[in-house]
């Protein structure tokens, strides 16, 4: 349900088409070699593999896909790590109505973007 909202406020607002969706993280590296997506927003809590593991092995073989994390973990630690990993991009899901389509944009133009809930 969270994932069809997410779909429906991204395609209705930004100028991107959503091509495929997992809630497992093993899942998303082949569908990542399948579909070749410009960007991933990916969570660092899936089930069977971790967000920041899936950042590394995404960013092996596609460099150029650009990673934004949507995550409700409120952790300092996590945003350096994941940005560290090779993600564009850090949104916590509490602030996911009013910043998430910035934060696409942003990373979308080669920016890096963070919840202005760590950077004030």
């Amino acid at each position: 349900m969270v994932r069809q909202g997410l779909t429906r406020i991204i395609e209705e607002s930004a100028d991107l088409k959503v091509i495929g969706e997992t809630g497992d993280g093993l899942e998303i590296i082949p569908l990542t070699r399948k579909l070749k997506p410009d960007m991933i927003i990916l969570d660092i809590s899936m089930p069977n593999l971790r967000g920041i593991e899936a950042i590394h092995k995404i960013k092996r073989y596609h460099k150029d896909t650009k990673i934004l994390i949507l995550t409700m973990h409120k952790n300092e630690e996590f945003v350096y790590e994941c940005l560290a990993s090779g993600a564009e991009g850090y949104v916590l899901k509490e602030d996911a109505e009013k910043d998430l389509l910035a934060a696409i944009d942003a990373v979308k133009d080669g920016k890096t973007y963070v919840s202005p809930s760590f950077t004030g």
